[in-house]
Order: C-alpha cells, then structure tokens, then sequence
C-alpha cells in the first residue's frame, strides 16, 4: 500500500493506480474528458489536472503514477485556474448548439463548463468547422463539436475490436474519422454515443424525440439474444424512446450491442393489438370472448394427445411456467416444448445446458475452443468478453470451422467431425492444449448440438473432461451457448418434452399428427400446415401470425413484469416500463384467462401468486446435485454428419427486430459492406 496525502488529508491507495484513481478514492472527485476506466489512458483533454507538492507545473493526474509521499493538491486556485484555461481552449472553437443537441442535459462539457467555465471568450478568431463523416445508420456527426477525447477511437481500437476510427491532421486541422468514409462494420458500434462526452456523437435514430428529463427510466432486462444485459427502458408516455446499458460488470459491463439499444422502434411497428379470427383466408377483428369461446370449442373435441404447444424466444418465465401448467392441469397434455430445432438436450442436470464457466470467467481462461457457434452475432457480449481475455492474457482460441472476423486473432480446423473423434481419442494436438490448459473454455453453439451429432458431441466432451479431470467444483469448462432469452429458463422450468434428447413434439408436427397447435411468441417453427387449428399469442404480426387461425394480442418484454434466467444461469427481473396497445393483454393473463374460461374455475387470482409458484417449482437445486448419475452416457455413437453452421441474420433475429426500421437499415449497410468487400 502506498502512503501519500489528498489535500492534506492522510490516505493508503494500492500500488498501480494513477492520481485520479488515488484521489477518487480518497473520495475527491477529479473532472475528466478522456478518461475512462475501461479504456487506455490517453492524456489529451488535460482536464484533469492537479497540483503536485515539488512540481513547478500542473500535472495530468489521469497519466501520473501515484507514488509513495506525495502530496497532491486538487482544490488549490492554482488548480482551479489551470482547468478554466483549459476549458477556455476546449469552448474555442465549441459551437453554441446546446439548445438542438440531443446531448443537451447529459452532456459532460455542460455540467465541468457550468464550474470551470466562464461567461465570455477573449478568441476573436472565427470558430472552426469539420465536415460531418458517414459512420452508418446508428451514429449522427457534428464533429465541429469534437473535443478530440479520442474516447470512440479508443473504444472501436480496444473493446469492438474494428479499428476503422482514427485521427488524421494535426492541431486545429485534427478530425475524427473513418478511414475509408463508410459505416463502422461492428454490433457495438452506438456504445461511442454513450461516450461521447459532447454532442459530436449522438444517436441518428434518437434525434430531436425527447429531452432527458422528460422520460421516465426503468431498469430491465435486454432479450435480444441469452447474454442478459442489464438495461435502462426509457419511455415517452408509453412510447419506448431509447435503450441504454446498465452496468453489470459479471455480464456486460456498461456496453451493450447495436440490436439490444435500438431495435426497440420494432416496438411500435406491426403489432397485434386486438384479437383475430381467420374467416376464408382472412382476418377479422373479434372480442376476447368470442376467441376464448372458439377456442373452448376446439379444445373440447380434440383429443389431449392431438393438441401441442410451443413457446418462443422472448418469453418471459412467469409465461412459460403458466403456459406448463395450463397444458399440464387443465388441457391433460404434454405436448409442450421449447426448441423450434430438433437439437440435442440432457436435462438430469442444470450444467448440461448452462455456460458454465460464467460470462465474468472467461478473462480467467487459458485456453477457449469453439465448436458450432459464431460468438459475433450469437452473443455479442460474451464475444466482447473473449476479446477481452484475447488481449489482457493472450488467451489462445481455436475455432472448429473458419468463422470470418471475429475481432480477435483464432485458429481454425477443417470443422469435419472426424476431427472431433480425433481429439477424443488423444490424437490430435488440440487433446494437448485441453489438457494442458487450467482453465479451459469449450464453447458448444446450438448448431454443434443439432440432433444427428448433438449427442455423439456433447456426451463425448463431457466424458473427455471428466476423464481428464478438468471438471471440479471450481471450474466447470463445458460451456452451451443458448440462442435465445427464454432457452435456459424454458428447461428450469421444464417446458420441453424429451426423449433421449429428440425433439419429439417437433418430429411429430413435422409429421402433421397435431390437430390443435398453441405458438406462445413462437414465430420461428418451420413445417408445413395442413388441417391444423392454430392459436397465436405474441405481440407482432410476425410468422406466427400468419399461419394462426386464431391470434391472442400480446405484451412485449418492455410492457410487463417477468423475469429471465441468462445463459450462465443467472435469474433477472425485467420490469414493465410501458403498457400493451389497445385491447392486447400480458402474456400471463391471456394464458390465465383461457385457463379459468375452459376450466370454469379460478387459475392464479394474480401475478404475485404465479411468481410464486415458479420459483417454488424450480428444480435448480436438485439439478445441481452432484450426485446424480448420469444416464444418457450409453450408446454413444460415433455420427460422421460434419458440423454446418446456421446461418444467422444478426439484424432480423426475432420479431421486435424484424419490425424495426433501425435494424432494416443495419442490415442493408451490412449487405452492402459485404457486396463491395467481395467486389474488391
């Protein structure tokens, strides 16, 4: 521990921190432009600095060493006077914009100039302009307004992984900008915005909605793919007007991808907002009671065994549990499931189907092998993360197939299943590095547990762990990367139906051997309708829509209660930060409703009573028990079908993106990027 003084006051920091960390913790607040804690240290604003006992100018304390005696001053007018020069050099050429700036109320440069600034400028000289840059859909310029923080340069450099952003000029002639003048090929491109400590970048699709002070924050969860984010809903009424990151350093730190902030446009667009009756190929607008009573009719005349359900992507778990229980106690089927692919599942134990090591656990890895999964659009964030371990460890990373860009240096094998068997049997080099490595990472991406090799891969992994002995109670390397937000809390709660891991309801309504088929938010099953009666619970006129006979208008993520479990397992609560439109209902209650209207009794009196319920029938306890045996680890055959990567269209992933005009122009600037690099 170093000893040293913050304005004479005695204070012990740890060995390795800068003076603006050492003052910080000593409780002392130091203004700043470019400095951040999750970036390099650049030293360029100098807004941040303070006076130091036996030095004759001020000193950068972002950049300064702390060391043992010093005496640091932060208070003094030396101090003071040095920073309101400073921020006289910064407002020189500063445009007078802060009434149509969209940064105006959060912005950095207001709030350090209401201390530091002063109410005139002795510049005679015209003001500077730069010329706005193209940096895509997401990202709006006035870079007249830059201060040169280099704060974005350094994000794109370090945390995204593309370094298109840069500086050319020098002095008074310096801009930022893309190299090429083109849009910024990266899914977490809009974190500059947030960043940004002036308005030089703002969020294109924000512009000109909202003041800050006028929305009402609520604090959520994001669905948009299993990692969880933790995000701040802010609303407009109850409109959804913006997304932005929470921090959360065991999952997404404070970044969070291009899809999570802004496909919520998709909120507004295409939604069901009252109930529909198919008559003759086309949709009428009907009454809850009128489709409650239909539907009672056609669950009266089918037999259980010819009626299933699937559920969807965005689900929030008090849904699924209620849409269990109501296939379960009051249709007598079990005719339920989760997945819309026939991939390979072994539920006995909850780590057969979690990323075990956790998302904060891979920084600690040594070694990371990745098989059936493109971290880059899967799971943004954890691909974030093992940039972060690729950079901070050199963490060697080996993918099965050739992936494209990941944003960090890999290697890649031939992806032929022959391959894996080698590396079972200890002769492949790969075995070497597995066992060799303390803390190896083995990533399994959906496309690696489809059904013809999903057990022959999974099982065998497992088996060549525990041989090994890399599987302990301190680490567990065997890792799933789950494709949507309701993946890992739709097997807590058990909403599948299995059969030595086939997909069976899926076979079976491939086979068209189902007369009444309920789709919970589901719009992704791929099968060809005959005679089947469909009803469709979701809130967007999307796939599933299309193939109903009867639609039940549902709640987005943002416009009710419910709580999602991320792929490591981790239970979250996203609350309701806006209402349902018109006559559409949350998701429990729809489900709750038919239950009492088929029944004729009373299913859950309310929300509370259903939350409670879930999580008291939650297995997670008894699938962390170790003692299980394991029993699907017979007959494992060797399946010689290679491993073939789905494709996935990263802008139009679920229904909220597909309805968003962000997210249709991400994925145009994302085609057209692809077309001239194979052009060139």
């Amino acid at each position: 521990m170093l000893k040293l003084k913050v304005n004479n006051i005695d204070v012990e920091v740890e060995e390795g921190l800068t003076v603006l960390q050492a003052c910080e913790k000593a409780g002392v607040e130091i203004p700043r432009f470019c400095y951040h804690e999750k970036l390099s240290i650049a030293g360029n604003c100098r807004m941040c600095l303070v006076e130091i006992e036996k030095s004759p100018k001020p000193v950068a304390s972002c950049a300064m060493p702390a060391s043992e005696g010093m005496n640091i001053k932060t208070n003094s007018s030396f101090v003071e006077k040095s920073r309101k020069g400073v921020m006289e050099f910064l407002l020189a050429n500063h445009p007078l914009d802060c009434p149509v700036c969209d940064q105006g109320g959060e912005c950095d440069l207001q709030d350090q100039s209401m201390f530091y600034g002063i109410d005139k400028s002795r510049y005679k000289e015209n003001k500077r302009y730069v010329p706005e840059k193209k940096m895509g859909p997401l990202i709006k310029t006035q870079m007249t307004r830059c201060i040169h923080c280099t704060r974005c340069i350094r994000f794109a450099t370090e945390i995204a992984g593309v370094p298109e952003l840069g500086a050319i000029g020098r002095g008074e002639d310096m801009q930022i900008t893309t190299y090429l003048e083109k849009s910024i090929n990266s899914e977490l491109s809009a974190n500059v915005v947030d960043l940004c400590p002036v308005g030089a970048l703002t969020s294109k699709p924000y512009v000109f909605e909202a003041r800050p002070w006028e929305l009402k924050k609520t604090e959520s969860i994001d669905v948009m793919d299993a990692v969880g984010s933790n995000i701040r809903v802010d609303t407009y009424g109850w409109e959804v007007k913006r997304i932005l990151p929470r921090i959360n350093e065991d999952i997404n730190e404070e970044w969070i991808s291009d899809k999570t902030r802004h496909a919520c446009d998709g909120l507004l667009n295409q939604r069901l907002d009252t109930p529909y009756i198919k008559y003759s190929g086309k949709f009428d607008r009907a009454s809850w009671k009128e489709v409650f009573n239909i539907i009672k009719g056609k669950i009266k005349t089918t037999s259980p065994d010819k009626i299933c359900g699937f559920s969807g992507d965005l689900v929030n778990m008090e849904a699924l549990y209620l849409f269990k229980e109501f296939f379960y106690k009051i249709l007598n089927s079990k005719n339920i499931e989760s997945r819309s692919k026939n991939t390979y599942l072994n539920p006995e134990k909850r780590e057969n189907y979690l990323f075990n090591s956790s998302i904060n656990g891979i920084e600690d890895s040594d070694f990371i092998f990745i098989i059936g999964s493109n971290p880059r659009y899967e799971a943004t964030m954890l691909n974030a993360r093992i940039r972060k371990a690729f950079l901070k460890n050199k963490t060697k990373i080996i993918s099965f197939d050739e992936l494209g860009d990941l944003t960090y240096s890999y290697q890649s094998l031939d992806g032929k299943i022959e391959t894996l068997k080698k590396i079972f049997d200890d002769e492949h080099y790969v075995s070497e590095l597995i066992k060799n490595a303390k803390k190896p990472i083995i990533i399994l991406g959906q496309s690696a547990l489809k059904f013809e090799i999903g057990k022959f891969v999974f099982e065998s992994f497992k088996i060549y762990l525990d041989k090994n002995k890399k599987i302990s109670k301190e680490w567990h390397p065997l890792n799933i990367i789950s494709e949507n937000a309701s993946t890992v809390g739709s097997f807590d709660l058990g909403v599948y139906k299995n059969t030595v891991g086939e997909n069976e309801v899926l076979k079976n309504l491939q086979e068209n051997k189902y007369e009444v088929i309920f789709l919970l938010g589901n719009d992704s099953l791929d099968f060809k309708k005959k005679d089947e009666f469909i009803i469709y619970i979701g809130s967007h006129g999307d796939k599933g829509a299309e193939i109903a006979d009867v639609i039940l208008p549902g709640a987005a993520f943002t416009e009710q209660d419910g709580h999602y479990t991320n792929l490591e397992g981790k239970i979250q609560k996203a609350y309701k930060a806006s209402y349902p439109p018109n006559e559409a209902k949350e998701d429990w209650l729809i489900i709750n409703q038919l239950a009492e209207n088929i029944s004729n009794k009373t299913f859950f009196k309310n929300l509370d009573e259903v939350e409670k319920n879930m999580f008291n029938s939650l297995n997670i306890l008894k699938k962390n028990d170790s003692q299980i045996k394991h029993t699907f680890l017979k007959d494992i055959k060797f399946e010689n079908h290679n491993i073939i990567l789905d494709n996935i269209d990263y802008y139009y992933s679920n229904v909220i993106a597909r309805a968003s005009k962000t997210m249709y122009e991400c994925r145009n600037e994302k085609i057209k990027l692809q077309l001239t690099e194979t052009q060139n």
